[in-house]
């Protein structure tokens, strides 16, 4: 095809930094035949990112309603058939889900990527390339469809009220901001509150502001609060007070956002903000902040031979280190010395 399908589903339900990593994909794929309709299968979470994302058709799907919540979303979806599905998705549940999606190509993940069944639901594969970005394998979605994703770019739809949001938190001062999401949903990925707190008080010392941003969970507030008091000069606390929508102009507000990998991390870079990527858990190459890695703190070799007792080139592309304690490897030393980096290439 020297053009994409005329109608067009997408079925990515999660999670954050994945449906972030679909946004270039779906610019591809626009610039390719403006104005032609997208439609997408996401979750809830994800709509509350992403809902305004010009020329996409967003149709939730809630896992808690299983097969009843599939043939729901089936009334939902056009009567005729699909030219073409795009299953991003290689959990058992999506797999299904896909089934209730009515398209004549279907394609989906090579066979070293498949997984639950994966290869039951679909017709066609994309390119198997090993040892690229999650970003890029997503883009490569495109080319059964004749096109190539040569650009990124994610231009998220942040409405006007959310930058108003995030621009009245705090007065810009000049100083530098140094904003810490701390934690993931994988919690083995997530750092220490100490070694936050080392870190942004060596930042304050340098003269940055420092603010806590998080969402809502019992998790979050308490590792907020650990690091809040081991501050010496206190951090400007929003954990819990934004929304999915003003997160992202939140974090375009930082100069450094320090965060384990997560969907912070992949929004944040979307924006076009800095990282300081803690990685031990997992390959940063494979999952850290797209654009720019300069700043990430990198131990996944050490954790491959710590814990798997081989190194990580020889670990099969995508492999977790999620073991207790492995974001020990990660030092203080080792978050200063990043910070330090950005701080150096910034003057």
């Amino acid at each position: 095809m020297a053009s994409p399908s005329p109608s067009l589903c997408l079925l990515r339900l999660s999670a954050l930094g994945d449906v972030t990593h679909v946004v270039p994909l779906v610019r591809t794929l626009q610039a390719a035949r403006p104005g032609f309709p997208i439609h997408w299968v996401i979750d809830k979470v994800g709509l509350k990112l992403l809902d305004g994302l010009p020329g996409v058709t967003f149709h939730a799907y809630d896992k808690k309603t299983g097969l009843a919540g599939m043939k729901a979303l089936r009334a939902e979806l056009p009567a005729e058939r699909f030219d073409a599905l795009l299953q991003m998705q290689v959990a058992f549940r999506a797999n299904v889900l896909s089934a209730f999606i009515p398209a004549r190509r279907r394609i989906g993940y090579d066979r070293s990527r498949s997984k639950d069944l994966h290869g039951l639901f679909i017709n066609e594969r994309i390119p198997d390339r090993p040892g690229i970005h999650v970003l890029d394998a997503i883009g490569s979605f495109c080319e059964p469809l004749g096109l190539t994703q040569t650009e990124v770019s994610w231009d998220l739809a942040v409405p006007d009220q959310a930058h108003a949001w995030a621009q009245a938190q705090w007065q810009d001062d000049g100083r530098p901001v140094l904003m810490i999401s701390p934690c993931s949903s994988h919690e083995r990925r997530n750092w220490y509150a100490e070694r936050y707190a080392a870190v942004a008080n060596h930042a304050s010392a340098r003269g940055w502001r420092v603010v806590l941003c998080g969402g809502r969970s019992e998790l979050e507030r308490r590792t907020a609060d650990a690091i809040q008091a081991q501050l010496v000069q206190p951090a400007l606390d929003l954990v819990g007070k934004d929304t999915l929508k003003q997160l992202p102009a939140l974090l375009a507000r930082a100069a450094l956002v320090m965060t384990p990998d997560s969907g912070p991390m992949h929004i944040a870079n979307a924006m076009g903000t800095k990282v300081l990527g803690l990685h031990a858990a997992s390959n940063p190459h494979r999952s850290g902040p797209y654009s720019d890695r300069r700043y990430c703190v990198d131990r996944y070799d050490d954790a491959a031979r710590k814990y798997l007792g081989k190194p990580a080139s020889a670990l099969k592309w995508g492999t977790k280190i999620e073991f207790d304690d492995v974001m020990e490897l990660i030092t203080v030393e080792d978050g200063i010395a990043a910070f330090e980096r950005y701080a150096a290439d910034r003057q």
